[in-house]
């Protein structure tokens, strides 16, 4: 595998951590993200955490470096079925 991709195992793998951390369930993750409305996962969040999401969310020069990310642009690409612009 090319150094920087993803396959949808590895995919997988980052939903399943991440939506543990939240509480939620991958699949409530996987549709928040694709209809844009994180509100519902990110509900059991420690506040902090919560608040730097939100600032990164809020912030358009910081969510684009985050959005160059490869592990971001394989997520993205997963998510909506298509390449981020």
């Amino acid at each position: 595998m090319e150094r920087g991709t993803m396959n949808s195992k590895q995919l997988d793998g980052i939903l399943n951590a991440v939506s543990g951390k939240l509480g939620v369930t991958p699949k409530e993750l996987e549709n928040a993200l694709k209809s844009g409305k994180i509100d519902k996962a990110v509900r059991n969040m420690p506040n902090a955490d919560r608040q730097k999401l939100q600032s990164v969310m809020g912030n358009q020069a910081q969510l684009e470096k985050l959005m160059q990310s490869p592990q971001a642009r394989a997520l993205y690409e997963k998510l909506t079925g298509k390449s981020p612009q």
